[in-house]
């Protein structure tokens, strides 16, 4: 058998060669294995940090309290219900606790700013047109028109001195620094059904929930979630959210909202409630 003799001609070459392949093999070794290990161990220490930041409860969802009704609008010209329009509406107040009740108020505890986003609503059927705003809490329970928020998006104005509070008019988006008053919000369900005539035998029309029965507006139809985010800074601007999700139904065993109106309250319990303190 012959004996292959292989020799290496352009020692330099093969060396730059080879120096090039270490580097290429380094970078591949540094891009696959170290930085995956990398990512892994700054997600671990991010959701660390995460939990540290929220071992204690500073602002939960104490209560949320939901007024709901209907109204129908007379659009003829000679005022004969002959032309009608239907809408549903629900009025939302949302208590948020601060711990006060056991504390007191501190930069923690106490608001420098409020705005909700992400607003999205659905329901069964696509009937009618769907608005989320906030609403003058002296309205509360009574029907108000109401007019979609700017860029999807409701900024509260904060007061922080009684002299404030004197001197507001509510119908800007108002809370109070230390959570003393609710966020009061308003949801229209404008036209579900329009164009419609009260008949023939009836004279009247119920400017209430009853009215949807007397138009044969199914319940399960128009049956709403709400879906939006709750942003709160602290006075030490810490940045804390709070991601609503509300199944509304305005049915229940006695008839719910078609007996005219429908009120509900809910006091809120448990971690679910609370709100999350950001990572800055």
């Amino acid at each position: 058998m012959s004996k292959i003799n292989f020799k290496i001609k352009n020692v330099k070459l093969a060396f730059v060669i080879l120096i090039v392949i270490s580097i290429i093999l380094i970078l591949l070794y540094s891009h696959f294995v170290l930085s995956e290990s990398i990512t892994k161990d700054d997600f671990a220490s991010d959701m660390i940090q995460i939990s540290d930041n929220n071992e204690e409860t500073v602002f939960s969802i104490q209560k949320i309290t939901l007024y709901s009704n209907a109204n129908a609008i007379d659009n003829s010209k000679d005022q004969s219900l002959s032309d009608v329009s239907i809408c549903q509406y629900s009025d939302l107040a949302i208590y948020i606790d601060n711990g006060q009740a056991n504390s007191e108020l501190t930069n923690e505890n106490t608001i420098k700013e409020l705005y909700i986003d992400n607003i999205f609503m659905t329901s069964k059927l696509d009937k009618g047109t769907k608005i989320l705003n906030y609403k003058n809490p002296l309205n509360f329970g009574k029907y108000k028109d109401i007019e979609e928020p700017t860029n999807n998006r409701i900024d509260f104005k904060i007061i922080n001195t009684n002299q404030e509070n004197e001197n507001n008019d509510y119908d800007e988006p108002t809370f109070f620094t230390d959570c003393s008053n609710p966020i009061n919000l308003g949801y229209l369900n404008k036209d579900i059904l329009t164009n419609y005539s009260v008949s023939a035998d009836s004279s009247t029309v119920s400017f209430n929930g009853k009215v949807l029965k007397e138009a044969n507006i199914s319940l399960d139809d128009i049956n709403y979630t709400l879906n939006f985010t709750i942003h709160i800074v602290n006075n030490l601007n810490e940045k804390f959210s709070y991601n609503m999700n509300l199944d509304v139904n305005l049915d229940d065993n006695n008839g719910g909202i078609y007996n005219g109106y429908s009120y509900k309250g809910k006091t809120t319990t448990g971690n679910q409630y609370r709100f999350f303190r950001e990572v800055i």
